[in-house]
């Protein structure tokens, strides 16, 4: 190595705007893209699945408060359609990698209606929940400076 590259190494580490940042971890780099597609596949599948019943149904009947719930869902008419349309719209932007910050948002009021019901009226699935709703503020959090303007105390 010459001493010109020796030297050019030298003031690229003592000058802070020429240094590079530090190489992120194989893992980080792609814990992101692993998220936005779990969770993109999550709710494309299961919100296919409301309209086309392709998946085996639980053994196991739900709790009665359970029941009742998505037996309103169904009878409402349009509840049940809105939520599954909404799960799969989302599901395809966020696998398309299109417009994640706005499908994010989209998709928040379900997942907190998802960790909720699984939190008071079917604890089994609680665990599924909790990591769906991991996935989202892990997301979120990525994608924080798109919300930046939302968060404004007042508007211009």
């Amino acid at each position: 190595m010459s001493i010109q590259a020796l030297t050019s190494t030298a003031a690229d580490v003592s000058n802070p705007s020429t240094a590079r940042p530090a190489a992120q971890p194989r893992a980080a780099r792609y814990a992101a893209h692993t998220a936005r597609v779990l969770l993109g596949l999550v709710f494309f599948v299961f919100g296919l699945d409301g309209f086309l019943h392709f998946m085996p149904q639980p053994t196991e009947p739900p709790s009665e408060a359970a029941m009742s719930l998505a037996i309103a869902f169904v009878k409402s008419g349009y509840l049940f359609p809105l939520i599954k349309g909404t799960e799969v719209t989302v599901g395809a932007l966020l696998l398309a990698n299109r417009f994640v910050p706005l499908a994010l948002v989209v998709i928040a009021p379900v997942i907190v209606n998802i960790v909720a019901f699984h939190a008071f009226l079917a604890p089994s699935g609680l665990v599924i929940a909790g990591v769906l709703l991991v996935l989202e503020v892990g997301l979120a959090w990525t994608h924080r400076a798109a919300y930046r303007p939302l968060l404004t105390a007042r508007a211009r």
